[in-house]
């Protein structure tokens, strides 16, 4: 029997595939085997590379349609197909809400909900025509589910990208199954910039459930499974890969109360 993680002969895009959670799916595929085109606004220091396998790099912003083109064309073009698209370019500064310009809302909200839909349009319409079809993956997160104070926008864009996923999973369905990944926090090479030193992480950790945070990885390894024949009856879910979550405070609240 074949092996059902073996992605050789696949050709798999990833949106932001040189860094963070990116490079961490970009590195996961390559090890399995496949063909992967990453791209970004700016050249990476390094590409990924894994088992003498070595990304393809298109430089490109995401949120501009005509880039989009230009990926998905010079990836058919070099390798013939594309059988995966993962949606995963995205993120956003703390913000006051109160303040905040509307420009600069609006940059987040393409950049984390338009972005997506427009490259999965790009890429449903080469999957369509393809014998095996394809698959879509968005990157979603625990603050599409949530409060997110801070980063209101990019909060209301994932959880528009959840929508999305759903809506897109029945209307490109039986051809392309479309999924999502809510993703917890991850620990990254940027993760100092959003939680502090290492003792600001390693309290952050403590609220999960499984005691730690995620690295990105975890997140290949969803993506993995949900790109394989493994998971070829799931079409329109969100997969929650946040260890379980983050502990109620009010847990902490009553065990500082005094009795």
């Amino acid at each position: 029997m074949a092996d059902p993680l073996d992605y050789s002969n696949k050709v798999v895009i990833v949106t932001g595939g040189s860094r963070g959670v990116g490079r961490g799916i970009t590195l996961r595929f390559l090890e399995a085997g496949a063909q992967v085109v990453i791209c970004s606004r700016n050249q990476p220091e390094e590409v990924p590379e894994a088992n003498g396998r070595r990304a393809w790099f298109e430089t490109a912003d995401v949120r501009e349609v005509d880039q989009i083109e230009r990926v998905v064309g010079s990836t058919t073009d070099r390798f013939g197909r594309l059988d995966l698209l993962i949606n995963n370019a995205g993120g956003a500064p703390a913000v006051d809400s109160a303040t905040v310009s509307p420009r600069f809302s609006e940059a987040i909200i393409r950049l984390n909900l338009i972005a997506p839909l427009n490259f999965a349009q790009r890429a449903n319409a080469v999957m369509q025509l393809q014998e095996e079809g394809g698959s879509i993956i968005n990157i979603a997160s625990v603050s599409g589910l949530r409060a997110s104070p801070g980063t209101a926008a990019y909060g209301a864009a994932k959880a528009g990208l959840l929508s999305l996923t759903q809506t897109l999973a029945v209307e490109w369905a039986p051809k392309v199954r479309i999924n999502a990944i809510t993703a917890g926090m991850v620990r990254t090479e940027l993760a100092h910039l959003h939680y502090g030193d290492e003792d600001g992480i390693a309290a952050v950790a403590a609220t999960v459930p499984l005691a730690r945070m995620g690295e990105p990885r975890d997140i290949g390894d969803v993506c993995l499974f949900l790109a394989s024949p493994l998971a070829s009856y799931v079409s329109g879910a969100n997969l929650l890969v946040h260890g379980g979550g983050e502990r109620p405070a009010f847990l902490a609240a009553a065990e500082k109360a005094p009795s």
